[in-house]
């Protein structure tokens, strides 16, 4: 496939030992390939047009979007990522005063964002095996909380709550509270680890499913996210929406990467394949690495951002010297290796 990892691409070279040459960006949680072929086909005609507006407001990508989830297009709403598409549910939902919960840590957005609207961001530590506590985060939801935040996978520690612990969740929280099911990463879950997602919207109208285009479809930089729920949350939602916002190239690249899904399937599978021998290695290290369901891993322990920061290696780090990699890339992984070698 033209444009694809050309240095070491099978699983098995994370075992090699030899100095890395190479920089490495690890901190994004980025897809390693490029678009597809027949997704940069349709990205260059898409370009001819550039000189036009797109829609006022988008209505073919909710309507090709919701045609693939199965749902309505009236229950899809549309933004500048997952990140655009969370900042719009927060100004859509949170009134004056009222508070957000998630666990700590998270996706950097949501303390970002929650700074950025000078909204109270209420946190609950993950469990010692990397979880969130959902027990714990229920707990703190009060009169105040206008919004909480769960990620399945979650990022930065790539677990996965239960069916069942999300269940018992959901039924604990206040019909006025709204939830954010962030799934990100859900095309990297294995089916049988798959939620119901339109059994639980349709069963709890608080719940919306943040998803984005950036991380398996590998389309990080055009910016192109949605969420789904609920008729009327949605359109609560959908009143932030910003005119002309969202890229004319987003209509093509979303049709095109759907029409794409097999191989498409095929590079999810590649990156998990090399995440899980990744691991496997790390481990064999004597590294604590969480099973992780996205597209990332996250090591554990106060030796292990230097130990990248020396290397050059670029991560996303933590204060207890914890770091999060993103996988996919054989080269990266035999990087990773050589920096933790001697910690």
């Amino acid at each position: 496939m033209t444009g694809e990892i050309t240095e070491a691409t099978t699983p098995s070279a994370v075992g090699n030992r030899t100095r890395p040459a190479r920089h490495f960006e690890l901190g994004l949680s980025e897809n390693p390939f490029p678009p597809l072929p027949s997704v940069l086909a349709a990205l260059h005609e898409q370009m001819a047009r550039a000189n036009r507006y797109p829609e006022f407001l988008p209505q073919r990508l909710p309507r090709i979007i919701a045609d693939r989830v199965g749902v309505d297009p009236a229950q899809v709403v549309v933004g500048s990522g997952a990140t655009g598409v969370a900042m719009q549910i927060m100004q859509a939902v949170l009134g004056d005063g009222e508070t957000m919960a998630f666990a700590t840590p998270t996706f950097d957005g949501y303390p970002i964002m929650a700074d950025m609207m000078g909204v109270e961001a209420v946190t609950v530590p993950l469990d010692r095996a990397g979880r969130q506590d959902l027990g714990n985060l229920g707990e703190v939801v009060d009169d105040r909380t206008g919004l909480v935040v769960v990620c399945r996978p979650h990022n930065p520690t790539g677990t996965l709550v239960s069916a069942a612990d999300l269940e018992v969740f959901l039924s604990s929280i206040p019909p006025r509270v709204v939830v954010i099911l962030d799934e990100a990463y859900v095309e990297f879950i294995d089916a049988a680890d798959a939620v119901d997602v339109l059994d639980l919207i349709r069963r709890y109208p608080n719940v919306i499913v943040l998803r984005t285009f950036s991380k398996a479809f590998g389309l990080a930089g055009l910016r192109i996210g949605y969420a789904f729920g609920g008729q009327e949350l949605v359109a609560r939602v959908r009143r932030r929406q910003l005119p002309f916002g969202m890229s004319c190239a987003a209509v093509a690249a979303v049709t095109a990467s759907y029409a794409a899904e097999d191989e498409l399937q095929a590079r999810v599978a590649r990156i998990t394949a090399e995440r899980e021998l990744l691991r496997v290695a790390l481990r064999q290290n004597g590294v604590h690495v969480p099973r992780s369901h996205a597209n990332f891993l996250y090591l554990r322990g106060p030796h292990i951002a230097p130990a990248l920061q020396r290397a050059g290696i670029v991560a996303k780090f933590y204060t207890d010297g914890s770091a999060r990699i993103a996988v996919g890339d054989p080269a990266a992984g035999r990087a990773v290796l050589w920096a933790l070698r001697t910690m």
